[in-house]
């Protein structure tokens, strides 16, 4: 694989970013004082970077693309809670929209790497 840490993967930065961003839109009233509908939200974003980084270091494709399932799940997730954020009026629709977004390219990347891996003649090292 080109990519000999996690942290080099694109994917894995953009969910980093999508976590960063999901904490600060969350750490502003009146979404900081909604503890558990704002701890849901950041464990799901949070999930995405730490499912691609567990997957890769398992070390074998079956492996990362069993964990790049789960974190396109909490990816979906991840944009769901963020309409139901604007519901309670905690983010605008401009939020909202750049979540979409952000979560969408996610979502399509992670996609993306799971038909790479399962077309590739490369196991992981696991395997060698």
């Amino acid at each position: 694989m080109k990519y000999p840490h996690f942290e080099d993967l694109p994917i894995w930065q953009k969910a980093r970013d999508l976590a960063k961003y999901i904490f600060e839109i969350t750490s502003e009233e009146p979404f900081s004082k909604d503890f558990r509908f704002r701890d849901q939200i950041r464990s799901a974003s949070g999930s995405i970077m730490d499912n691609i980084s567990e997957g890769f270091e398992r070390s074998g494709n079956k492996e990362f693309i069993q964990f790049l399932y789960i974190a396109k799940g909490s990816c979906g997730e991840t944009r769901t809670q963020s309409y139901r954020a604007l519901d309670c009026n905690y983010i605008t629709l401009e939020t909202l929209e750049k979540l979409k977004e952000k979560t969408t390219e996610i979502s399509s990347d992670i996609a993306g790497l799971i038909k790479y891996l399962k077309n590739s003649d490369y196991k992981g090292s696991k395997y060698k």
